[in-house]
Order: structure tokens, then sequence, then C-alpha cells
């Protein structure tokens, strides 16, 4: 049988869509074989406590799995460092665990493909994770696999494994020497001409992210990540009170409906052109000007309704 690893689900201050994220998950097939832990963030201010409260309430109560374990932290860490310490606790005692935070909607096949990709991909030091989410693609005819690859990851549902979380440089010692370096950055920017904007804005504080850095180093020693070619999960955080989203949700994708329970891997690791290709265009820089534009014009318009409804 397939081993059964451990589901860490990260949480701050979103009751509903953390609800959301719970109701799916314990529908998935193997929900009730897997342990659940449950780590809660701690309020940044005073009037966040009524909603940690609140959430805190209802996590206790969360039933279907073989066994949910909650972790309150008494003071606000931030996701990066939560989600940090939260996975290295948990691999102390398990060489591989799988993660959701709290705005994420799974499939009902999530829990299998995930633990599956876990089994298949154990002993191959090219993967560095297993995704849950990938962006809206065109599979090439014929194609016979269920996943592909990328050099980026994905922090929506992920999942690794003991020896390739340990020994990561979280602070990034080596970003000024890499950032004199254009051939490197170029390198980087193969799997998204975001990511060493991103990794800049990270060591320059302007964003709290750990999933840049895991790509970082996932760049460095030159692995991949798997992703499916029928997403396994949604992101719903975007709205206003998210921590990292926008309310215009360019990332929306078509979800698995749940019904395969058993997933074509492939032993080799290429880079298809034709998926890579697909992505750099998803986060190339027009890309994202389109998109910023259309946030600023759904944000308009959102104004716009509402002043007309305070007007009347």
């Amino acid at each position: 049988m397939i081993k059964r690893a451990p589901i860490l689900l990260f949480c701050y201050k979103r009751l509903e869509s953390l609800q959301q994220t719970v109701k799916a998950l314990e529908k998935c097939v193997l929900a009730p074989e897997s342990e659940l832990y449950i780590f809660s963030d701690g309020a940044k201010t005073d009037k966040d406590q009524l909603q940690i409260d609140q959430v805190r309430t209802y996590v206790k109560g969360i039933k279907g799995f073989k066994k949910v374990t909650v972790n309150e932290s008494p003071k606000n860490k931030g996701l990066a460092t939560s989600i940090i310490e939260g996975v290295s606790e948990v691999m102390k005692f398990s060489d591989r665990v799988i993660v959701l935070e709290d705005d994420l909607l799974v499939s009902g096949n999530f829990l299998a493909y995930m633990n599956e990709g876990l089994e298949f991909y154990a002993g191959c030091s090219e993967i560095f994770s297993v995704t849950g989410y990938t962006i809206p693609i065109n599979i090439p005819k014929g194609y016979k696999y269920d996943v592909y690859y990328l050099p980026r990851t994905s922090s929506w549902g992920w999942a690794t494994w003991k020896n390739r979380w340990e020994g990561i440089d979280w602070e990034v010692s080596d970003f000024i020497e890499f950032s004199k370096n254009k051939k490197s950055i170029r390198a980087f920017n193969r799997g998204g001409s975001d990511m060493f904007a991103m990794l800049k804005k990270q060591m320059n504080n302007e964003i709290d992210s750990w999933a840049i850095r895991w790509s970082y180093h996932q760049f460095k020693i030159n692995s991949y990540s798997v992703f499916p070619t029928s997403s396994k999960v949604q992101n719903i955080g975007f709205t206003s009170d998210a921590t990292n989203t926008n309310v215009f949700n360019r990332y929306y994708t078509t979800l698995d409906n749940g019904s395969a329970l058993n997933f074509n891997f492939s032993n080799e690791i290429p880079l298809d052109p034709i998926f890579l290709g697909q992505v750099q265009r998803f986060f190339s820089v027009q890309n994202r000007i389109v998109s910023r534009i259309k946030t600023y014009l759904f944000k308009a318009k959102k104004l716009g309704i509402s002043l007309k409804s305070n007007l009347l």
C-alpha cells in the first residue's frame, strides 16, 4: 500500500474560505486514512483576534480524518515563516508531507494524486516537489502522461520529501553574487520572467514568500517540479482580505472532476518545449501587464458601483 503522507493545512483569519477548503479536503479519497496537521497563525493586530478565535473554534471541530492535530501560534509569524517552521516540525517524524493553505479547493482525487506522485518520484533526485495546481494549458495531441515538468514550483497544493526540504538556504546568502550574473538570471527566468523579480522583492522585504526561495534552491540544484495536466487545485483566495492575491483571478483553471485514481507518471524528466512555452507566455511581462490593467478596471468598476449605491 502506498504510504499516506500527512497533510499540513496553514490558516490565518479567513474562516469562510477555510471552511470551503476543509469541506473539499474531507471529500477526498484517502482523507479518512490521512493525518491532518493544522497550523493557525496568530493575530497581527488586536482587531484580527476575533477572526482568529473563530477560525480556531472551527478547526477544533474538524473530523473526517485519521487524526487531527491543531497547532496555535501565540504570535503572528506570517505565511512564509509559518510554512517553513511547520513543515520542518512535521519533517522531524515524517519523510514526506502534503501542504495546503486556507484558500484552496481540491478535487476528490487530490490526495490520491499527491500520494502516488510522492511514491513514484521518491527516489528521483531530479524531482523536487509534486504540485497540485496547473495554469490552464493545452495538452499536445497524443500526450500520454498525466503530468509535465517545470523549473519552477507552485505553492498552491504541493508535496515534497524530507531529503529535499533539508538543507535549503532560506537566507539566500548568495543573492548579491547571483544578482550580478545576467546569464544565471536568464537561466532562472526560464521558468517565467517573474522569477528573479520575485526573488529580488523577497530579498528587499517587499514580499513574504517561502516559495520563491524554494524555487531558487530548486534552480541551483538543477531540479524540477511535477505539475498535473489536469489541475487538482483551484485558488479561491482572490478577495480583498487575501494576503498575497488581488481581486482579478487570472489563475482560474478547470478543476479535475476527481474520477481518476490512478495516474500515468513518466520515468523520463524532459522539459517539454510545448508546456514550457505556454508557462513562459503566461508569466510574461506582457501578460502580467494585461492582468494589472484588468485588476485596475475591475476595482474601478467595483468602486463605481459602490459609490452609485451610496448616492442612491
